[in-house]
């Protein structure tokens, strides 16, 4: 990828992983597939400016080659997998873990929405 295609990425959500919407350092910053390389048949379109997102190296990891609605439901699915286990709840009794919950939107639709 050329130095423009991603700076250009990375100003896409000023310097934040368009998933989570932590900072990120453009050293640092993951280019992800929105809608992953293998869906295209051509290269040239899958790396297409609109479907290149910065990430940070956890998104980036964690999404994988997955679509977007995976992705989406692995991470609504995240309080039962962690606190659901018999650490977790211990974790819960002792105050260890204070679980937010997460709304099931992405930074970048958080951004999109905020926009209008």
């Amino acid at each position: 990828m050329n130095k423009k295609t991603r700076k250009a990425v990375y100003s896409k959500y000023d310097g934040h992983c368009a998933y989570c919407g932590r900072p990120i350092e453009y050293k640092d910053m993951q280019v992800d597939h929105k809608i992953p390389q293998r869906k295209y048949s051509l290269p040239e379109i899958a790396n297409q400016e609109e479907n290149l997102m910065p990430s940070c190296r956890r998104c980036n990891h964690y999404k994988r080659g997955n679509n977007l609605e995976t992705f989406r439901r692995y991470l609504l699915e995240m309080e039962d997998k962690v606190l659901g286990t018999y650490l977790g709840k211990v974790a819960r009794d002792y105050g260890m873990v204070d679980w937010q919950g997460w709304n099931g939107r992405f930074y970048f639709e958080e951004a999109a929405a905020r926009d209008k």
